[in-house]
């Protein structure tokens, strides 16, 4: 299957918001062609031991080394942020496409891959999840998963509590949030501490309620004039205020430990968490064995009365890997590597995920990731995350305001003149 759905992605790195970046991109000397330098972002098990599996792969085919660095996720972006104001950029990093990437590539850090992808790998996964990773034109990353943003939740939870079917329409997730109260559930698990899984609420709303038109446009003109951005922002306070997330989310960290969100539903401490395709392998690594959670389900988000957003529409992300500025061919060369079937099947199993290749889909069979794929494959398009589609101060000013609210500090109005202001500063 060639998916040809469009991301919503920053179209222009001029309008988007930037980092105070400064430097040249890569670091000191001479390009060393046998040797690449990566970081990612799996710390632990079948994740870190894929890249590793990968990189000796591609040695013994190619001669080249490949040095690896592994980060933890919540530290990436300021780490790829101190790499290029230094000057001393990785050869090959992860890369969330978006205005995050825009920003790195208005400070000439990142190579324009656009004439180094095979087309091989342009056939095996069609022109859709490249489209995260295209500015102005030009290609600046080659995708390894999509990762579309759903519900996942406990169906041993909902079954104790007499829930028959997963909502469809926030009116039916409003009563499923009672009837698991009443049973003595916490709802909804949320890692309020990180700031983004908070956030992805608000963005959640706003994908209901503005249009494809108004979103797609937000990265370039960063106007947030249209009365959805406010509507959704009035949404999420009303949603808020029937208590739905578990006691003390404002300190609960997203992914770290049994007692993060992932792991309050990982050990059924709470009925459901909203969240990207990554959370399978999350949750799985946050259970009392160590095993994917045999009762997890997914559905998707559900949608709101009224709103421009088309209901099919989906928010996401895309994993995915760029070359610096002055990084060796054989950094594009493990990419279209990576590209190749029997390897992004590898990547789907190691991390439990969908691969951006729509020919190693087969390779997905974790009950829970099923109907996320299938509801990837029907929507209408795909919205990258917020923060991702505005880049680092615009994002982070977002992220930020959506906690004051949900803490109870800030208002709908406030949250949408922190982003304004945020967007004027530039």
């Amino acid at each position: 299957m060639k998916l040809r759905k469009i991301w919503v992605a920053a179209a222009a790195t001029a309008a988007a918001a930037t980092l105070a970046l400064s430097g040249c991109a890569g670091g000191p000397g001479e390009v060393d062609e046998n040797t690449l330098e990566l970081w990612h972002n799996s710390t632990t098990g079948d994740g870190k031991a894929f890249w590793e599996e990968a990189a000796a792969a591609f040695e013994e085919e190619s001669g080249v080394r490949i040095d690896i660095t592994s980060i933890q996720n919540e530290d990436m972006d300021g780490k790829l942020q101190t790499a290029v104001n230094s000057g001393d950029m990785p050869d090959l990093f992860m890369a969330r496409g978006g205005g995050k990437l825009a920003d790195i590539v208005d400070a000439g850090a990142v190579k324009d891959l656009s004439d180094l992808i095979s087309d091989d790998t342009k056939a095996a996964y069609g022109d859709a999840p490249f489209s995260a990773f295209t500015i102005e034109g030009a290609v600046y990353g080659v995708p390894v998963a999509v990762l579309p943003e759903g519900v996942f939740y406990s169906q041993d939870l909902f079954a104790e509590a007499g829930i028959e079917a997963t909502p469809t329409t926030f009116e039916e997730l409003d009563d499923v949030v009672a009837e698991l109260k009443d049973a003595g559930t916490e709802p909804i698990a949320l890692g309020a501490k990180d700031a983004w899984p908070a956030a992805h609420w608000y963005y959640s709303f706003a994908l209901r309620a503005c249009s494809q038109e108004t979103i797609e446009n937000i990265a370039v003109d960063l106007d947030f004039s249209d009365s959805c951005w406010l509507q959704a922002a009035e949404d999420l306070e009303e949603f808020v205020a029937t208590e739905p997330f578990n006691e003390g989310f404002l300190t609960t960290s997203a992914q770290q430990g049994a007692g993060s969100s992932a792991g309050l539903l990982a050990n059924h401490k709470a009925a459901m968490e909203l969240m990207g395709g990554w959370n399978v392998g999350v949750i799985g690594g946050l259970t009392p064995d160590g095993e994917p959670l045999p009762d997890l389900g997914w559905f998707p988000l559900p949608a709101t009365s009224g709103g421009e957003g088309d209901p099919t529409a989906m928010m996401g992300g895309v994993d995915g890997y760029s070359c610096a500025a002055d990084s060796p061919s054989s950094c594009e060369e493990f990419l279209n590597f990576l590209a190749q079937k029997d390897w992004q099947e590898n990547y789907a199993v190691a991390f439990n995920a969908v691969p951006a290749s729509g020919d190693a889909q087969s390779a997905v069979s974790d009950p829970s990731l099923l109907p996320m794929m299938e509801a990837y494959n029907e929507a209408s398009y795909i919205v990258l995350y917020l923060d991702t589609l505005l880049g680092q101060n615009v994002g982070n000013a977002l992220n930020t305001a959506v906690v004051e609210l949900l803490a109870g500090d800030g208002t709908p109005e406030l949250l949408l003149d922190t982003v304004e202001q945020a967007a004027a500063r530039g």
